[in-house]
């Protein structure tokens, strides 16, 4: 039930919304001023008919007076995000609070309109830099921070403490399409080359990677158990990841659909197979020293090996062989490119890279598919010219 004051020639109407996450009950206030020239009786039906609005208002979710932005997100991730979210993703979100707290942290969640999330948003397009290498961060950062301010509004609303996600009415900055890098046929077989000489362990890593186009922590999640040697079908069944808070930890893969199973080539399998040996023997030179977890990617004990390893390995391989150095995760575009360009169709291929839905495969890969049918008209085109200059040939004969 509101309560009404009457404070000079305005009235302060007060609603009780509750109590607030730390248990405070929370209040919320407005004052009305009558129109000059009305009477007691209009004076009264109306705050009445006023007193009624605004608490209907607080029922439907405007209970947030004193609520602050951090202090909400705080419960977010408590509730939702440590629960429900990757402990990979949920770091990354935690990384993101540092430009999010200084900017709105300190304002009341009720407070919080679309110009001050778009003002934050298009500063940080524009200056924002990486906290590593001070270099301007991309679009799809600067999006990642809104999708993250936008979640907390969501939290709120499906909590009943606002009805509106002033995020909605934000225009995030517009996404540069970068080319993605990746290396040509003609360095893969230099590659191949040039890694000959190196430890089995990172043939077999290189090897798989650009057979498979799996992801770095679906290759270091690998276990022997998922290699069918007979048939050289190998699984994908969980991922290796590292977080500061947790260390290396395994975890379930990133969608349902990247549970898959590629086959490979005999001489993939037969790497693998002078790689189980290697390892076997290492194991038994070190006895109560190794550690067996089962896994094909391993520290020189048998622990998982850490997923950086393979990315600073590369590094300095290349520098070593004078070689164009790509990242770890341009082997899994490269393998997308030689899927489409093989003629393989897109659920063919989002099926490969194990994607949740074609339309991720068709979004990321849109302009390989482009080129793909476009060379696809070209062949029926120069099929059709084929047959009108035979044509024309046999009027001459004629």
């Amino acid at each position: 039930m509101a309560n009404i004051r009457k404070r000079g020639n305005t009235y302060q109407i007060r609603v009780s919304c509750g109590y607030d996450i730390r248990g405070v009950q929370q209040f919320q206030s407005k004052t009305w001023k009558p129109d000059e020239g009305m009477t007691p009786k209009q004076i009264e039906k109306e705050l009445n008919r006023q007193a009624i609005l605004f608490e209907e208002e607080c029922k439907k979710g405007q209970v947030t007076a004193s609520v602050k932005f951090e202090t909400l997100a705080e419960e977010w991730f408590e509730q939702y995000a440590k629960i429900q979210l990757r402990s990979t993703t949920y770091t990354r979100l935690r990384q993101l609070t540092k430009r999010v707290y200084p900017a709105i942290g300190h304002l009341r969640m009720d407070k919080i309109t679309a110009r001050i999330i778009q003002n934050f948003i298009t500063d940080l397009a524009i200056n924002g830099k990486s906290f590593k290498t001070g270099k301007p961060i991309s679009s799809k950062t600067v999006v990642h921070h809104l999708s993250f301010i936008s979640d907390v509004f969501n939290y709120a609303i499906r909590m009943d403490m606002l009805t509106d996600n002033p995020c909605r009415r934000v225009i995030p900055p517009k996404a540069k399409a970068a080319e993605k890098d990746y290396y040509t046929l003609e360095e893969v077989e230099k590659l191949f080359e040039l890694l000959r000489g190196e430890p089995l362990k990172y043939q077999v890593f290189f090897n798989l990677a650009i057979y498979s186009g799996f992801r770095r922590g679906e290759l270091l999640g690998l276990e022997w158990k998922d290699i069918e040697w007979e048939s050289g079908v190998i699984s994908v069944r969980r991922t290796s990841n590292y977080t500061a808070e947790k260390g290396i930890y395994t975890d379930t893969t990133k969608t349902k659909k990247s549970l898959r199973s590629l086959k490979f080539p005999q001489f993939i399998i037969d790497m693998l197979k002078a790689y189980k040996k290697e390892q076997d023997a290492e194991r038994i030179r070190l006895g109560s020293k190794w550690v067996d977890h089962d896994r094909l990617f391993v520290k020189w004990n048998g622990e998982p090996m850490n997923n950086n390893t393979p990315y600073f390995w590369f590094n300095e391989f290349c520098e070593k062989h004078d070689f164009r150095f790509c990242d770890i995760h341009s082997f899994r575009h490269l393998n997308a490119s030689l899927l489409i360009n093989a003629g393989i169709d897109a659920v063919a291929v989002s099926g490969a890279l194990g994607h949740a839905h074609t339309s991720t495969t068709l979004n990321i890969y849109s302009h390989m598919f482009q080129q793909a049918q476009a060379r696809v008209s070209n062949a029926v085109s120069e099929a059709l010219d084929f047959h009108k200059d035979k044509d024309k040939n046999d009027e001459k004969k004629a």
